[in-house]
């Protein structure tokens, strides 16, 4: 997504038990090159050529973060929260989070296709502050 919060990039959909870095692993992203990529921690192997990576600190066995580190991953949270919201958004399309019992093939990936065009439109008609 951009800083509108516009949904640019879907990958194709995978079944619940599919783990998301095997998802990321799978899919060419079409990221140029120096632009920067919020993760977190379930994708601490993931890389993409001349792509930042921006992901928390992770605490330190039997240690505690430094205060600029907490302030660095409280940083990354609030830019992080406002992609959850987005994930919120496209689900207020009862379909997408529901169990999907439609079998033919390309119907589920349609069906998702669609909830981020909502929500994309929905942001369009009115636009929210970007903090990103």
């Amino acid at each position: 997504m951009n800083a509108l919060l516009t949904i640019l990039f879907l990958s194709d959909t995978y079944g619940g038990r599919t783990h998301d870095l095997r998802i990321a692993e799978a899919t060419p992203y079409p990221l140029p090159a120096g632009s920067g990529l919020l993760q977190d921690l379930g994708f601490l192997s993931f890389t993409l050529p001349q792509v930042e990576i921006l992901i928390p600190m992770k605490k330190p066995r039997g240690e505690e973060l430094t205060l600029e580190q907490q302030r660095a991953n409280q940083a990354l949270h609030q830019r992080r929260l406002r992609i959850e919201h987005v994930n919120s958004s496209v689900k207020r399309c009862r379909i997408v989070k529901d169990r999907i019992r439609l079998w033919k093939a390309g119907v589920r990936d349609l069906v998702m296709e669609i909830c981020c065009a909502l929500h994309n439109f929905r942001v369009r008609l009115t636009p929210w502050q970007s903090m990103i």
